[in-house]
């Protein structure tokens, strides 16, 4: 069961799709946890992009156990673990917690694609 609103993941699967739809995005590498630094490099020529601060916003007014929640959809959604695995990826996600969240949320260019596909597994839809 999820914590966190599904519209509020919809809004930001549509957010994600508009960022990453845009021609000067580059993101250089595969991030492995939310504690790495390489996130902040990726978004140092964003940040003043409306739409990341829409996201960014929406992640930072979320509690420390929803964002956990959102980055464990990221991950259920990539295929790192199967629905059943679900604790654990919670929990994955709880021990590399950090303020960063955003940052590592939307340094994956398939973040959108992947946070569907979770939250269908979960037996929610954006539709």
């Amino acid at each position: 069961m999820l914590n966190v609103n599904s519209e509020t993941v919809c809004r930001l699967i549509a957010l994600a799709r508009v960022f990453h739809a845009k021609e000067a995005v580059s993101i250089p590498q595969e991030p492995t946890s939310p504690s790495d630094d390489w996130a902040l490099q990726v978004l140092a020529d964003h940040e003043d992009d409306e739409v990341f601060q829409e996201f960014k916003s929406i992640i930072d007014d979320l509690e420390p156990d929803q964002q956990q929640q959102i980055v464990a959809l990221l991950w259920l959604g990539r295929g790192d673990g199967p629905l059943e695995d679900w604790a654990a990826l919670l929990e994955q996600a709880a021990d590399d917690w950090n303020e960063r969240t955003a940052e590592y949320l939307i340094a994956h260019p398939y973040l959108a694609d992947h946070l569907l596909e979770a939250l269908d597994l979960h037996g929610y839809s954006c539709d």
